[in-house]
């Protein structure tokens, strides 16, 4: 996702096709649709108009939502697949601040059950997905029916929707609700534009649980974190080999596992090894067993002591990629045993 003045969506000075048609490199006819009227954008397709970059929560926006409505009754969609879900990490670059709940509330349980990557709403919880984008409450996903429909929520009121049909009735109809629907060469948030390396994604098969099993078996406990969506974790601190089958039983769908060396005892010492400046993760045990993370850097560490009276054992993680090195890496596969989930671990 992007983030800066509304002429700055990727898109904005991206090669449009000639036809009135947009297409794109999987087939799908591409449109951003905006409120921002093409004739206030400058020679570099900025857009330099009055239009405000957040959302109105109002007219504007039930446009947009009733828009992405048409173009998917249009497409023949009755439901869109979650992809790559996420809630709003230590930074956030949305224009309007986050909200307790990212947004998700009264569509999701508190835990987030059912938001996650593969997961199938209907049309009418896509849509609150897309106001919650809109509204820049901390939830991000991209919402897909594979090969024949998507849609992608950028910053600053930009949506892009592809479809394998034109949609020329859901043109017409954003037009008319005061929408500007232009054809695009493809989505700036299409998948392929993360550049993740997905060669390097490995699968937690039978070969992954042998192996943890095994690095448990010489050398004792390890903390497993179950990357459930982007920018949070469960924790799972696995003592022994028997435990191993009961935390598999509970993962959540396509998540990304890390395993990390054994909680430390010596909290103290573990706080007096923190870097001086820079982003760090502390994950700390309660006396009743549950395990939480949190993301700190030098300005909270006067308040840790506090937070971590009743820590009993504690973990401190590099926020640093290249210093972020786990014991083990690998993504769920479904049921199937085919791994779908895009992101690397």
């Amino acid at each position: 996702m992007n983030v800066s003045a509304a002429g700055s969506d990727p898109s904005a000075s991206a090669p449009r096709p000639a036809s009135v048609e947009g297409g794109s490199a999987t087939g799908l006819h591409v449109y951003r649709i905006t409120k921002y009227n093409p004739a206030d954008r400058n020679e570099n397709g900025h857009y330099v108009g009055p239009e405000d970059v957040d959302s109105d929560h109002g007219p504007v926006e039930a446009a947009y939502l009733a828009a992405v409505a048409a173009f998917a009754q249009e497409t023949g969609v009755t439901c869109l697949t979650i992809r790559e879900p996420a809630v709003t990490g230590f930074i956030n670059f949305g224009v309007e601040p986050p909200i307790e709940g990212h947004g998700l509330a009264g569509l999701f349980p508190p835990d987030l059950t059912g938001y996650h990557d593969g997961a199938q709403v209907p049309i009418a919880v896509a849509l609150e997905l897309v106001r919650a984008m809109l509204r820049d409450n901390g939830a991000w996903c991209r919402l897909e029916a594979e090969g024949r429909f998507f849609v992608h929520v950028g910053y600053d009121q930009y949506v892009h929707v592809g479809s394998a049909l034109p949609c020329s009735h859901a043109v017409t109809f954003a037009r008319q609700r005061g929408l500007f629907a232009e054809p695009v060469s493809r989505s700036p948030y299409d998948p392929e534009s993360d550049g993740g390396d997905l060669a390097r994604r490995r699968p937690a098969d039978a070969t992954f649980w042998g192996e943890l099993e095994a690095l448990i078996s010489r050398g004792g406990a390890v903390v497993l974190e179950e990357c459930y969506v982007r920018n949070a974790s469960h924790w799972h601190r696995i003592t022994t080999v028997d435990e191993v089958t009961t935390i598999r039983s509970r993962l959540t769908p396509r998540a990304r596992l890390l395993v990390w060396p054994d909680l430390s005892t010596d909290v103290d010492a573990a706080l007096a090894g923190l870097p001086d400046e820079g982003l760090s993760e502390i994950v700390w045990q309660s006396p009743q067993g549950h395990i939480s993370g949190l993301t700190v850097d030098e300005t909270h560490y006067p308040a840790l002591r506090a937070i971590l009276t009743d820590a009993r054992a504690i973990l401190v993680l590099s926020c640093h990629e290249d210093e972020r090195q786990p014991l083990m890496a690998a993504v769920l596969p479904d049921p199937d045993g085919v791994l779908r989930a895009r992101w690397t671990p």
